[in-house]
């Protein structure tokens, strides 16, 4: 069985030592309570792949980096501005119903 860390252990030490500024805390919150709200489960892996895309444009990443599908990858975040520069992330979707297919802490 794989072990699992605290995020605190889990990240990189050099992220610990930056301090989020107020305003984007709530910004931050806000976009994240309007994805849950919007949240379905009876839609499909399309409809959640927009709220997901929507919520991290909104958040963080709008400005400074490029997001969308790219071949057959649901979604990814460009390392610059347009989708020349290369994929920085990867992200794999599922829908909520899709219980099948959602990996689980011992598959990983």
């Amino acid at each position: 069985m794989v072990n699992f860390g605290s995020p605190r252990q889990s990240l990189n030490k050099a992220f610990l030592k930056v301090n989020p500024v107020g305003n984007e805390v709530n910004h931050f919150v806000q976009n994240l309570l309007a994805l849950l709200g919007n949240i379905q489960e009876s839609e499909n892996e399309e409809f959640h792949k927009n709220l997901i895309s929507d919520f991290l444009k909104k958040s963080y990443y709008d400005s400074r980096y490029f997001i969308n599908t790219k071949a057959r990858y649901d979604l990814v975040i460009h390392t610059g501005k347009d989708s020349s520069s290369a994929v920085g992330v990867i992200l794999e979707l599922k829908s909520p119903i899709n219980k099948t297919e959602m990996p689980k802490p011992e598959q990983l």
